[in-house]
């Protein structure tokens, strides 16, 4: 269920006689046996299915002469028990040449059909550019000619390996996790990692379905080609690769110069710039290369450029294979580094508020996801207090799929509850979260006051009046209740065992109602709208990305005008809901609209506001997909198109300016700026229909662009406006 390099084991039969069954083939049945990723060598057995005189087709970056050595020795003896013809292919090379960037399916299927006998090879790779130009067609006649080229050079670059008379590696396959693991990751975990989940007993599962957090710290999928390497030189710290990083890869620490003594030779970090860090900090910028899928999104966010040499950066990537093993040495000692006590973190900028420790690592969502940062920040910045409601899609797939779940807990072993709900009904789950914590918290006060005498009335007084409006008033009032706690130890009473059991309910708890646009435009959305209305304390978080992704790509609500998507294969005919201007229309519900490629400070700001906003607050998180066809490393660039030809607009609504005389609308970005067109024609669902159905695309583009426009000036007419000016206007309108 991973997004990006996910395990799928494909079990193909070909006969002379129609096949009217399926079934798995079994141990010792396989003619050929096929690697596509070069990293499942080390944690898969991938050849115990394969028969006596198979073939063996690996796809690695190794050349020919010396791709034997980097076989384990169990998988080296395999070959050669089972006489097996071992073929080798660089099949990214080959895709990258092509103009296919990464993608090695095509590559793969013509070196199978060339060296399996299933079909004649010619007359396979004949079969293979029909099915091509069938498939691609509609998208363009180049990326059919860059298919029809990486064809071409597949077999070109396709080579038969001489295999040695003994077997001669020096390791083996890795365990799927580390000896260091606890104890329930070490025997379930692990082993569902390795692909024996149906091993696992049914007594090792915990009884009431909750799981650990933190255990994809554990599993170490390795998928990166390239990771970033940092120029400490060159940096100037300003916080914008952590934040932008999809899986929280790379990371800042601040940390006194005395505890980088025993760092390995390689760890690398200089004096933290600003006033606010006390002398001889120290600053570093880690990547985890096992953890980080090369989506390069950090160096392309990088500002930092070399004066001599523009084409270098504070961030450059390099090959992860010759790094590997000193990155992982430098990344446990990062690890182990204390986190920055968050007290003294200014969380106005991206440099302070990226020191703090996400909660949220090392998810399967795919490479340069446009949703994870969002949920990585949120649990930055109020991880360690967050109750999350999940919708079905995406992000309950990458946020708690088995066999790991990304949510993790801080050194103090405080972490994000999460839980996932049904997808038309996430919004009431999220709400009754926050009823029961609100009734738990209140029935921890009337406790308290009851207990006042056993207590004494300072900390009753402290406990009850304290201001957890920020980080200090949260870290003080932990304190008061573990006072409480020290106080009621080992008194026998049912008042004290009640209260003991929600005492930390009296600390803040930050309730987060999390999903897609299909979940909040679509089959959520009367639930959502009741939940708005309810006037209660949630923070609702919508992962916006236009269309059903987790399922296909299916069109929603949000789906804009001229978008292809299924259900709307000849492009979207209305435009898309303007859900910001719906929840602004109850006056109490805080409102913003964000896109962290096009202006991170603006989104980190608007979290902020959201959390402390006292009622309801939506967040609409412009997010770049897959199913958008693009290529996600261009992820931020996508978001900056889109905000600069106005096809989304960045705004914060908070009703508590209002109280200050302010008009509650804020409007963050400027009048658009770009043809439309020039954001459409970057994208695949909106170059589908050029391609397809080159008049209705004109004029749904253009009809786009005046709606861009007229959004934009009305958005910028409500914000222009002077409070009093604001109130005479909504009264003329109600006395009309």
């Amino acid at each position: 269920s991973k997004k990006a390099g996910a395990v799928t084991i494909s079990h193909l039969r070909f006969a002379d006689k129609p096949l009217h069954s399926t079934y798995l083939i079994g141990d010792d049945r396989a003619n050929f046996v096929g690697c596509h990723q070069p990293v499942f060598l080390e944690r898969y057995d991938m050849l115990d299915k394969a028969r006596e005189n198979g073939v063996f087709l690996l796809n690695s970056a190794e050349p020919q002469d010396k791709v034997w050595d980097s076989l384990p020795h169990r998988m080296q003896q395999q070959i050669i028990d089972k006489n097996l013809e071992f073929y080798v292919i660089d099949a990214y090379k080959v895709a990258h040449d092509s103009g296919m960037t990464r993608r090695i399916n095509t590559i793969m299927q013509t070196c199978f059909f060339a060296i399996s006998g299933v079909l004649e090879k010619d007359t396979a790779i004949e079969k293979i550019k029909e099915a091509v130009e069938k498939t691609y067609g509609k998208k363009g006649q180049k990326i059919v000619e860059r298919n029809f080229a990486a064809i071409d050079a597949s077999i070109a670059n396709l080579h038969k390996v001489d295999v040695p008379a003994e077997a001669t590696s020096t390791f083996e396959k890795k365990p799927p996790v580390s000896d260091k693991a606890p104890k329930f990751i070490r025997e379930v975990t692990g082993k569902i990692i390795a692909g024996f989940g149906d091993t696992v007993p049914v007594s090792a599962v915990p009884a009431d379905g909750t799981w650990p957090l933190g255990s994809a710290a554990w599993e170490k999928r390795n998928l990166a080609q390239e990771i970033p390497v940092w120029d400490e030189n060159l940096c100037i710290q300003c916080g914008k690769c952590p934040f932008v990083c999809p899986h929280a890869a790379i990371r800042a620490k601040v940390f006194p110069a005395e505890l980088a003594e025993n760092a390995p030779e390689t760890f690398k970090h200089v004096p933290v710039k600003g006033r606010e860090f006390d002398e001889g900090m120290r600053i570093t910028y880690q990547v985890a290369p096992e953890d980080c899928t090369g989506c390069n999104l950090c160096a392309e966010v990088c500002p930092a450029r070399d004066k001599e040499n523009p084409e270098h950066k504070a961030l450059d990537m390099m090959p992860q294979a010759p790094l590997r093993e000193q990155e992982v040495e430098n990344w446990d000692f990062f690890v182990d580094l204390p986190e920055y006590d968050r007290e003294k973190i200014r969380w106005t900028g991206l440099k302070g508020a990226m020191i703090a420790q996400p909660l949220f690592e090392f998810s399967g969502a795919c490479e340069g996801c446009g949703e994870t940062p969002y949920i990585k920040l949120a649990t930055q910045l109020f991880g360690d207090r967050m109750i999350i409601a999940n919708a079905t899609g995406c992000s309950s797939i990458y946020g708690g799929n088995l066999p790991t779940t990304p949510y993790t807990t801080n050194p103090e072993g405080r972490g994000p509850a999460w839980s996932n709900s049904l997808f038309e009904d996430n919004a009431e789950f999220g709400l009754g979260m926050r009823l029961a914590a609100d009734r738990q918290a209140a029935y921890a006060r009337e406790l308290v006051e009851r207990l006042k005498d056993r207590i004494g009335a300072t900390l009753v007084e402290a406990l009850l009046t304290a201001d957890q409006s920020d980080e200090p008033g949260i870290h003080e009032q932990r304190q008061r209740v573990e006072q409480l706690k020290a106080k009621l130890a080992g008194i026998k009473s049912a008042d004290v065992e009640n209260l003991l059991s929600v005492a930390d309910m009296l600390v803040k708890k930050s309730v987060w109602i999390i999903g897609g646009d299909g979940w909040a435009y679509d089959i959520g959305s009367a639930g959502l709208d009741h939940v708005m209305a309810s006037n209660h304390d949630v923070n609702i978080l919508v992962l916006d990305t236009e269309v059903y992704s987790n399922t296909g790509g299916q069109m929603s609500k949000a789906t804009p005008l001229g978008a292809v998507a299924k259900f709307a294969a000849s492009g979207k005919t209305v435009g898309k809901k303007d859900m910001a201007m719906i929840a602004m229309a109850y006056g109490h519900v805080y409102v913003a609209q964000v896109a962290f490629g096009a202006k991170d400070l603006q989104t980190l700001r608007a979290f902020m506001e959201a959390e402390a906003y006292p009622g309801p607050s939506l967040i609409i998180a412009y997010s770049p997909c897959i199913a958008h066809g693009v290529n996600l490393s261009h992820c931020l660039d996508q978001q900056d198109l889109a905000v600069k030809s106005g096809h989304t607009s960045l705004l914060r609504y908070d009703p508590r300016r209002a109280d200050k005389g302010l008009n509650p609308l804020q409007l963050d970005s400027k009048e658009p700026s770009i043809p439309y067109r020039e954001f459409a024609d970057t994208e695949g669902r909106f170059s589908m229909l050029s391609r397809s159905d080159p008049e209705t695309a004109d004029k749904l583009f253009a009809q786009a662009e005046r709606d861009a426009i007229a959004r934009h000036r009305h958005y910028e007419q409500l914000a222009s406006l002077s409070y009093e000016k604001l109130q005479k206007a909504v009264e003329e309108e109600t006395e009309e």
